[in-house]
């Protein structure tokens, strides 16, 4: 008996703005490390290490936004890891550079944090929440893993809409202000203050190139995080002990 293979199709991104991140030669977007991409139930974003393509995969009509975050050059920052934010009435992109800053940018564009997590390269951006099928239109980040080599950084999603609906005031309060405040990058960091997280140093279990959060413990163990890492030195290992609270 032959094998069966059932796709969907969910929608077409071709347009003109892929080839600024390699389309238009074979196995641009697999073979090539750069190359990055977040997915949700409405929107694609792909980057590659300096430029963020935010496109609807469902609309082909719906207009793209291309993000060139302010990155230093006199430290060759790139971008090396991007996932969607989605809650009930926010969605947006968390990019994290290979100097250990977290990003947060609306879908216009607009960015709306910058903060240091760790001076390190950010390896990838993990996010656990409840309702993330892609059948489902709303959802809820409950917390963001920020992972780097020997450290993983734990981000609480009711923090980070907190910050988002401050945002989000702000702009309204500015639509109807005829002089808006400008605001440059070094003033977006303490804006809204700096994000509370939860960090941990996993070094002495080896290289880690990946981790995810799988839950809290419950009492006895006096609630704490559950880490799984995966790692070229280490399969799977979980680590259960708090180090260090950063505020």
């Amino acid at each position: 008996m032959s094998k069966r293979t059932h796709l969907t199709d969910l929608g077409c991104i071709a347009c003109e703005e892929l080839s600024d991140l390699g389309a238009g030669r074979e196995g641009w977007l697999t073979d090539d490390p750069t190359v990055l991409c977040a997915l949700e139930p409405n929107s694609l974003a792909i980057a590659n290490r300096n430029l963020i393509l935010v496109l609807g995969w469902s609309d082909p009509d719906e207009p793209r936004v291309n993000i060139r975050p302010d990155l230093s050059s006199t430290q060759a920052e790139y971008i090396t890891a991007i996932e969607w934010l989605v809650f009930d009435d926010f969605r947006v992109v968390a990019v994290g550079t290979s100097k250990g800053y977290l990003l947060v940018y609306s879908l216009a564009g607009d960015l709306i944090h910058r903060q240091m997590v760790y001076p390190a390269r950010i390896l990838k951006l993990r996010v656990r929440g409840t309702k993330r099928e892609m059948t489902q239109e709303t959802s809820s980040s409950e917390e963001v893993s920020v992972v780097m080599a020997g450290v993983i950084a734990r981000f609480d999603g009711s923090d980070i809409l907190s910050m988002l609906q401050q945002w989000f005031q702000e702009m309204n309060s500015q639509f109807w202000d005829q002089k808006p405040k400008k605001r440059g990058p070094d003033d977006l960091e303490n804006s809204y203050g700096r994000l509370p997280y939860q960090l941990w140093n996993v070094n002495k279990y080896g290289s880690c190139v990946d981790a995810a959060i799988t839950g809290i413990m419950p009492p006895p163990l006096l609630e704490l995080q559950l880490l799984l890492l995966l790692g070229s030195q280490v399969n799977v290992t979980t680590v259960q002990s708090l180090l260090e609270m950063v505020l």
